[in-house]
């Protein structure tokens, strides 16, 4: 028996399957040198989570490892090939264009994790960009992640920002460059299997298949139908991701091919941003121009991009070709039915039912339409039904700009919650901790990245402090429950990292 690696001082045991088991689907690379490398923010709980030296870490050759310009032992940097449908168009190769995965560890609760850094310099894969990133995408998706990860939707998480000392042009403007430590389950898309699928490579693709399953579905390994099983699980693992976006207000923003994982974790957090006012058609995206990526179409775009995945996997689901499309359509098509009973699980108990009916789904959509087109702010709409449930009625009325449209389906509402029953306050209690009363709220963002790019970090961590305990409401922190000002006007966000 081969001995096992032991942990270098800043705790990395890497084991890389990609590098070791798919080559040929990468480019080997390294990030390019940086000027004064800083890191700015270590996620020490998930360092810790990962087996790594948070200490270590947090000095000046951690830095240099985590702008990716020194490479730790048994690290195997690569930058990863895959394709995708971009608002709709496909592009046969993109990936990795400023970023490489170092490698891969089992972290404290033997689970493989990729870590990956984000605006490490130009690869192979760059397309004619400078392959760097800028401070306030990078620090846009740490906080983003963390809050999601507080809410509990699967995510991709940041290990670290760091600062490279160097400026970065963005149109006519020099920002601050930085790099991003990601961490992930993987980062397997539905790219990567468009990339082999678009160029006919029918053994990568099936490798490819073979090596997704034992990453992520090892019970599978083996069994004859393992890669009709495999899209199976992998649209399961896509309906709770979306019902979970859903049920918070969430908009990705960029819900192309190459951002959408096996794994089903939330990935690039570019031009995302959490609703305020509901609204189904809302955009944030300064490049969805004709709303693709709305929140209400959210769902829809999940199921056409898993048809996309599907179609790659049509040779390994059955051997003659009609067969397999009226077999993978079938299951994509389960999707809907998926989406719905993940969806309206998560929503019944944000309006504190404990109990299954036939009416929630319309009970559901009844409050919906209530708050479209009222003005209502839709996380503190959901938040204030605990108080309604205690006899206070106030914060919900507040909501809406005609506070008697609630009426009708109050009385409804109320009357389902009587067939529970469950006690007011303890009914009460199971709601507040499914209802955040804090999200990233995009005028707090825009406060908080401005005040990083002139060196003032403070807003920034109070608000990644107040985000990563999202339930519990504090009264020193009521300002961050609140919506925009009218002065904040239309908000549009970019892609960044």
């Amino acid at each position: 028996m081969s001995p096992q690696p032991t942990a270098d001082a800043f705790g990395f045991v890497f084991d890389n399957s990609y590098a070791r088991d798919l080559e040929g689907f990468y480019v080997t690379c390294h990030g390019a040198p940086v000027v004064a490398p800083e890191i700015l923010r270590l996620n020490t709980a998930l360092a810790v989570e990962l087996g790594l030296n948070p200490a270590a870490l947090n000095t000046p050759e951690g830095a240099r490892i985590l702008a990716g310009a020194s490479v730790p032992a048994g690290a195997a940097p690569l930058a990863m090939a895959y394709a995708g449908h971009q608002f709709g168009g496909f592009s046969a190769q993109l990936g990795d264009g400023r970023a490489v995965l170092i490698g891969e560890v089992i972290d404290q609760n033997g689970l493989r994790r990729d870590i990956h850094l984000k605006g490490s310099g130009r690869t192979p894969f760059s397309r004619g960009g400078d392959g760097k990133a800028v401070l306030g995408p990078v620090l846009r998706e740490y906080l983003m992640g963390e809050a999601m990860h507080a809410l509990g939707i699967p995510t991709t998480r940041a290990l670290a920002a760091t600062a490279t000392g160097e400026l970065v042009r963005r149109d006519a403007d020099l920002q601050p460059g930085a790099v991003l430590a990601r961490v992930a389950a993987s980062h397997l898309r539905v790219g990567t299997f468009q990339f082999f699928a678009a160029r006919g490579e029918t053994d990568r693709l099936r490798q490819l298949t073979d090596y997704a399953i034992a990453r992520h579905d090892p019970d599978l390994i083996g069994q004859p139908d393992n890669a009709l099983l495999f899209l199976r699980n992998t649209i399961k693992r896509q309906a709770k991701l979306l019902a979970g976006w859903m049920s918070v207000g969430f908009i990705h923003g960029v819900m192309n091919t190459d951002n959408m994982t096996i794994s089903g974790e939330t990935i690039d957090y570019g031009p995302c941003a959490f609703m305020d006012q509901y609204d189904p058609a809302t955009v944030f995206s300064s490049i969805d121009r004709q709303g693709r990526y709305a929140y209400g179409n959210q769902p829809a775009i999940a199921q056409w991009n898993l048809a996309r995945l599907a179609e790659t996997l049509l040779d390994f689901i059955a051997t003659d070709t009609e067969a397999a499309i009226r077999i993978a359509t079938a299951e994509v098509g389960a999707f809907d039915e998926i989406f719905e009973a993940e969806w309206l699980g998560l929503m019944r108990a944000k309006l504190g039912l404990t109990t299954a009916a036939p009416e929630d789904d319309a009970l559901v959509q009844g409050f919906l339409k209530a708050l479209d087109g009222q003005g209502a702010d839709f996380t503190n709409s959901f938040r204030a039904l605990a108080d309604v449930v205690r006899g206070q009625t106030g914060a919900l009325r507040a909501q809406v700009t005609d506070p008697d449209s609630l009426s009708d389906w109050q009385e409804g509402w109320q009357a389902r919650l009587a067939c529970d029953g469950v006690a007011p306050d303890i009914r009460a209690e199971a709601m507040d901790a499914r209802n955040p009363v804090y999200i990233p709220r995009n005028h707090l963002v825009e406060a908080a990245l401005a005040a990083a790019a002139s060196g003032d970090m403070a807003p920034f961590d109070q608000l990644l402090a107040v985000v990563a305990q999202p339930f519990a409401a504090r009264a020193a922190f009521r300002h961050y429950a609140e919506p925009a000002p009218d002065s904040f006007g239309q908000y549009r966000t970019f892609c960044g990292t």
